[in-house]
This record gives C-alpha cells, structure tokens and sequence, in this order.
C-alpha cells in the first residue's frame, strides 16, 4: 500500500501533529518544510517570522525547498508532505488542506511553547502569524503564480479548529482511502 499526502494549512491547524500520527500509523516518511526553514532560521540566528521576511527579499531559500519536494513527485514510497506548496510540487500525493479559525490557531501556537517561536501572549501570537501568513501568501503569488488561500487546489479540505488531532487523521485516513 502506497499513503502518499500533502498537508498544508494554515498556521497553527496541527499539520505537524497530525503528521506524526499518519506517520507512526502508516510508517510514512514525513517531509517537513517548515522544520527545514526553522533550522535554515536557526543557523542564521533568525525567528521564523524574520526568516520568512528574508525569504521575501531572497527567493533562494524557497526555490532550494521546492526543488526538493519536486523530486519527491517521482519517488514511490510511503510520505507525508508538510509543506504549504507541497500540493504544487508533488501533484501525485494526494493533498489536504487543514484550516482553522485565526484565533484557535494562535492560541495553538501560543501554547505549543516551540522553543524557536515564543510570544509574549495570545494577541501577539495572534499578529505574529497574520504576518507570517500573508508574507506566505505574497511569496508564492510573486514566486509562482500560485494563490495558496484558493481552495480548488486541494482535494480535499478539514476544518481543525474544533477536532482533535487524533480527529483530523482519522478524518484524512478515511477520505483518503474513500477517494
């Protein structure tokens, strides 16, 4: 059995964890760009959200991640795909988009504690990731043409915001193997 997927979504909809659950359920490798940039931010001594800054002014650091994940499109194989592009550049994974209401998303970080992302409170997290997010959306508009907030390029969409993750991969695993 191939368990080939994309996550993206929106900060903060448990992409990661819910990755982690396929993942140990379906032995699937899991591809993680935002964990690649945190460790690109880290050797620069950067946050994620200057980082993301950066990557607006220096396309170099996107394209070196998508040139990755391109490769993954011919590869068989069990992966999970965390990556907000992941559905352009791997069109073979089937792909799922996680949303969740702004406020339950920074909320989610606020608490995570991630040792790279820290804020003060629940607001700050809150307008740290509106940011961020439209720092995302600016870059693969300009970079690729590419409106990643456009539902129709996601076979299929969860709304997180009042699901477990345990819920969400369920959710996945059954419209997965429905399709």
């Amino acid at each position: 059995m191939v368990f080939k997927i994309s996550l993206a979504g929106d900060l903060g909809s448990g992409k990661s964890t819910v990755a982690k659950i396929l993942s140990a359920k379906f032995g699937a490798e899991i591809i993680s760009a935002g964990k690649i940039q945190r460790q690109l931010a880290a050797e620069l001594g950067l946050k994620i959200d200057e980082f993301n800054v950066l990557m607006e002014k220096d396309g170099s650091y996107d394209k070196k991640l998508d040139d990755m994940l391109a490769e993954y499109d011919g590869f068989s194989g069990n992966y999970i795909f965390d990556s907000r592009m992941s559905w352009h550049f791997v069109p073979s994974a089937t792909s799922f988009y996680l949303k969740t209401e702004p406020k339950t998303a920074a909320e989610r970080v606020f608490c995570a504690c991630r040792e790279d992302e820290s804020y003060c409170d629940k607001d700050e997290a809150y307008n740290r990731l509106k940011l961020r997010r439209e720092s995302e959306i600016k870059r693969y508009k300009e970079y690729y043409g590419q409106d990643i907030t456009d539902m129709r390029n996601y076979d299929f969409v969860v709304d997180t915001t009042y699901l477990t993750p345990q819920e969400v991969a369920l959710k996945i695993e059954k419209l997965y193997f429905k399709r």
